[in-house]
């Protein structure tokens, strides 16, 4: 499946395909760029096949490749690495022409992007993302970024990639908890953008979590379809349709911040914060407990939690405070009057968080 982006002179290609790795060489050369290019991976990706089948691809296209290894997960995501990157890539000899890639999760992805925008003012940018959260959200939109020590992804910039490769046969080799984690943005897309396909991993939950190919595949693709039509439609988050994609994640990123990215994984936190933001709606006359409990049993089915356990609620609303959505202090929340539709809600009383938080702590 190849899903086009258009958005003009920064339109792109999405290519969900297994095996698609093998190809990124031919596919970049096909764009025309120049002939330096810096792979940015982490240490945990390093060690598995993928970074030499994409280097031996690149290689034979005729690309000169440089490889920067970077920390794993948000560690990579901060000012000293973005830093060690330009360094590298001044070294390499890269210019304007280059193409910076990510391979692996959302958090390579953040960084290679922010370091490809903000080197000599942009460079060629292609994301080869290696988990569903990252192949159904981060690696679609161009939003990159590092992360602040009081909030995630506070320092970034708008940089659309050339290219997307998806190659939906990677995630067989995912641990479990990673591949779970990534579920929570498809149940995302589903819930707030399309009904049909809602209901459709309902239906095909059984076979997505033991991986079948053919399902994961479809079911990707479908995810990545979803998000690029909100993506051409408003690449810049101008309006408050691009708000939909942050469905789950106002509670989501608070919780995150709130314990310091060390208790659940990104996923884990979107899906309690669509577990409590369905709540809120109900609590606020939005929704009905019909619609927030089909997705809390979806989310139930493929293994993610919908309880926080302990929690310190004034950390959660203090972090609420730094959203990056926020316009003149107020806070939106997106929220699913129904599944596939979605309302931005503002000036929430904090009482009302307060209670919802209470319920999800159980």
């Amino acid at each position: 499946m190849i899903v086009s982006v258009n958005l003009g002179s920064h339109s792109y290609s999405i290519v969900v395909e297994a095996g698609a790795l093998a190809g990124v060489g031919e596919r970049l050369r096909a764009l025309g760029v120049g002939r330096r290019a810096a792979l940015v991976t982490d240490a945990a990706i390093i060690r598995l096949p993928y970074p030499g089948t994409v280097i031996g691809s690149l290689e034979r296209a005729g690309f000169a490749v440089t490889v920067i290894e970077v920390p794993e997960g948000e560690a990579a995501k901060t000012l000293t690495v973005a830093e060690h990157c330009w360094d590298r890539l001044l070294a390499a000899g890269l210019d304007r022409t280059s193409t910076v890639l990510g391979l692996g999760g959302g958090a390579v992805g953040d960084l290679a992007g922010f370091v490809s925008a903000t080197y000599m003012r942009g460079t060629n940018f292609v994301t080869l993302p290696t988990t569903v959260l990252a192949q159904v959200d981060a690696s679609i939109g161009g939003k990159t970024a590092i992360d602040h020590p009081r909030a995630k992804n506070l320092v970034g910039a708008f940089h659309q990639p050339r290219l997307v490769i998806v190659d939906p046969a990677v995630v067989r080799t995912l641990p479990e908890r990673e591949f779970r984690s990534g579920l929570a943005e498809i149940v995302k897309h589903g819930a707030v953008l399309d009904r049909p396909y809602f209901e459709e991993v309902e239906r095909d939950a059984p076979r997505l979590l033991a991986r079948e190919l053919e399902v994961v595949d479809r079911i990707i693709g479908g995810s990545c379809r979803l998000k690029a039509g909100v993506i051409e439609r408003d690449p810049e988050e101008k309006s408050e349709l691009r708000y939909a994609l942050n469905y789950g994640h106002t509670i989501g990123h608070a919780l995150e911040s709130a314990t310091g990215y060390e208790r659940w994984t990104h996923g884990e936190a979107v899906a309690l914060g669509i577990v409590a933001e369905a709540r809120l709606a109900c609590r606020l006359g939005v929704a009905s407990e019909a619609v927030a409990g089909r997705q809390e049993r979806l989310l139930a089915t493929v293994g993610l939690p919908t309880r926080a356990g302990r929690l310190d609620t004034e950390a959660v609303l203090d972090a609420m405070t730094h959203d990056k959505k926020a316009r003149d202090g107020r806070v939106p929340f997106v929220l699913a009057p129904d599944l596939g539709q979605f309302r931005v809600v503002y000036d929430v009383a904090p009482d009302a968080i307060r209670a919802t938080l209470g319920e999800l702590v159980g």
